[in-house]
């Protein structure tokens, strides 16, 4: 009896490399794509981090100008140019509960927010900065008539917001028309609203900006006309009343 021949023949070399070739194209595919959803879960998680910042500090701001009492002193400032760094200054009715035991005399209170750079680590980050002088102060200057040095820079100013590349805070007043026109100075009658506006850096944008030279003259920045086309830079605006505090 004849058994029948059985084809025992192996890969050839040329089929071993072809297969690996195949194999690690579809690896260097496999990897791009989770590189690439890696990329994008980053991206995705600094712009909610960014927003959920910016949206936070929009609200303070909100309820601290909502409570605001024009007084010819107020401080509404514009600095630099294409990248705006505001200085904001104002006389606030504030609730018991956001005072001290020892610094509350009474209601009125001085609030000020503006851009500083601070010392992370071995970074330079620029924040906005919130200062609160509390009603015991605020009284005695008034009293002597020097209310000047209650929108000066103090130690005890906190950061709310890190990685601000630009703050403008622009007063404006009701036209005729109804529409939001720009406030012009006037001592004894202050604006109705003020234009919010942050450009906050994102994440891969703050890691590279390292140093006060970086804030102020990076190419990274990029244009200030172009800043919504900028994938690294975040941008919130928000018209809130100046006063309207029932």
């Amino acid at each position: 009896m004849t058994l029948a021949h059985r084809d025992q023949r192996g890969f050839s070399l040329v089929e071993l490399m072809v297969t690996m070739t195949i194999g690690s194209i579809l690896l260097f595919i496999a990897a791009t794509m989770l590189s690439r959803a890696g990329d994008s879960y980053d991206h995705g998680s600094g712009s909610v981090a960014a927003e959920r910042e910016a949206r936070a500090v929009l609200t303070q701001m909100a309820g601290d100008l909502s409570k605001a009492e024009w007084q010819k002193d107020t401080k509404l400032e514009s600095e630099g140019e294409g990248w705006k760094q505001a200085k904001m200054g104002f006389f606030s009715l504030q609730p018991d509960d956001a005072q001290t035991s020892d610094g509350r005399s009474g209601d009125l209170c001085v609030v000020n927010y503006y851009l500083k750079d601070i010392k992370v680590g071995n970074a330079t980050v620029r924040c906005l900065m919130r200062g609160f002088r509390e009603s015991a102060t605020v009284f005695p200057a008034l009293q002597a008539g020097d209310v000047s040095s209650l929108f000066d820079e103090e130690e005890t100013d906190e950061p709310v917001a890190f990685g601000v590349l630009s703050f403008e805070a622009e007063p404006l007043i009701r036209g005729n028309d109804g529409k939001w026109e720009k406030w012009t100075e006037n001592p004894s009658d202050g604006p109705e609203a003020i234009r919010l506006r942050l450009v906050i850096a994102r994440r891969e944008l703050l890691g590279k900006l390292t140093t006060a030279s970086d804030w102020n003259s990076s190419p990274l920045r990029g244009k200030p006309d172009e800043v919504r086309h900028n994938p690294n830079l975040e941008v919130y605006e928000a018209i809130q009343r100046f006063g309207n505090d029932a």
